[in-house]
Formats: C-alpha cells, structure tokens, sequence
C-alpha cells in the first residue's frame, strides 16, 4: 500500500496548534467589549488627543448635531436625522466635507447651484460621501429609522462643543 507520509518531502500534516481568534481579543488589554460604556458623554473632546468607537459613538448619539472633536483643523460632528427628514440643503465655501453613514438609508444631493442639485445617490450603512468646498449639497433620510452619520469638516464648520438637540435649534444657532 502507498504511504503518502513517507511520499512528502516536508511533514505537512503536524500537529500545530489552531488560531484562535478569541484568544487575541479576549487577552489583548485594550480590548473592552463593553466600549458603550467607556465614555459618560457625548460631547467636544477636542483639542485633546481622543479615541473612540466612531460606530459605536453615532449609533448612541440622539442629536440632530453634537460636536465630538474639535480642533484647528478638523472637526467631527455626530448627526442623527429623523425618518422623512433632511440635512437641509447648505454650502460651504471653504471647507470640505467627509459624510460616514453608520445607520440607515438615504438620499445624496450635490449641484453648483442651490436650484441645480443635478448629482443624486442613494446612500445605506457603511457609505462614505465626500462633499467638496462650494458644492450644494443635502442628505434626505428615506428610511424608517433614523439616519445615524458622521461629518468630519475640514477646517471646523461648527464653534467648538456645539450640540444641536433638534434640526430647529441648528437652523436657530445659523441665523444668529
């Protein structure tokens, strides 16, 4: 009878052990599976050096906008937009804009003009969107959950700690 054993020129059947993947993550000091409760507040952690589960964080925040880092340069914002509304259509002239969808499904628009919004996506979890300065743009929620996303602006947009409960009090804080 043929030994296939003896016929291998290396032993590739040894007995090592399996990875286990649950041994790094279980181990590993930096690993807490309870990462929702690692901050207190959602709140402008900025300037400050700052981690976070950014999934984790949108999905928890129940604010139309909260600031949560702010700093020279850079600013992240949490949004969270009801079922059937929107970001409200806006423009800004000299930052650009990195959008994250964490949760939800929605509608992307993006023109030159405020009454020429002539590019449209739809957008779901996981979707990136980059606005550039000076474009028109709005975001409609088209699901039936709300819209759970990050904005990342670039230099800041909002005065650092800003925390708009409602869409009315952002609209309310740009007109003062």
């Amino acid at each position: 009878m043929y030994n296939f054993y003896k016929a291998c020129k290396y032993p590739y059947f040894i007995n090592i052990p399996m990875y286990n993947p649950y041994n790094y993550y279980f181990k590993t000091p930096m690993y807490n599976s309870n990462v929702s409760k690692q901050f207190t507040k959602l709140k402008d952690y900025g300037p400050e050096p700052f981690v976070v589960n950014i999934d984790e964080a949108t999905k928890r925040n129940n604010t139309y906008r909260t600031a949560l880092w702010t700093g020279d340069n850079l600013q992240v914002t949490l949004m969270s937009i009801k079922v059937g509304d929107d970001i409200g259509l806006e423009v800004h002239p000299t930052v650009d804009q990195f959008i994250r969808i964490e949760e939800g499904q929605g509608l992307v628009q993006m023109g030159d003009r405020k009454d020429k919004l002539n590019y449209q996506e739809k957008v779901y979890d996981d979707f990136a969107i980059m606005v550039p300065a000076g474009k028109w743009h709005n975001i409609t929620n088209t699901g039936n959950k709300p819209l759970k996303l990050y904005a990342i602006y670039a230099p800041p947009e909002h005065p650092r700690g800003t925390v708009h409960q409602t869409k009315a009090d952002a609209q309310a804080a740009e007109k003062k």
